[in-house]
């Protein structure tokens, strides 16, 4: 087992706002990225999420809390993809800032 992939992303819409424009993001990734993405699932209880992603043969799963002024990631990356870490960092702080921005 790798290490937890660990991504903050910083925003300014507080907890609610920001769970509100989270909520249903993986969903709009896979209509986006739906030819990489085989499946999504994911859980909301309170301001944390829970997720699991199938994508090219592999499945990631983690989950993310929504606070005040940021957002913590923390993703489980199987080995295989452990390799590409930094990439897979910036991908999600990359999707996880446009969700937030959009209303």
């Amino acid at each position: 087992m790798t290490k937890p992939l660990l991504v903050s992303i910083p925003h300014n819409l507080g907890q609610a706002e920001a769970v509100h424009r989270l909520q249903g993001g993986l969903e709009r990734l896979k209509s986006q990225f739906g030819d990489k993405v085989a499946s999504i699932d994911e859980s909301w209880s309170g301001n944390r999420m829970d997720f699991r992603v199938g994508a090219m043969g592999q499945h990631v799963q983690g989950h993310l809390e929504v606070m005040q002024d940021q957002v913590h990631v923390e993703v489980q990356l199987p080995w295989i993809l452990a390799m590409v870490a930094e990439k897979a960092k910036i991908f999600i702080q990359k999707q996880g800032t446009l969700m937030l921005e959009k209303k």
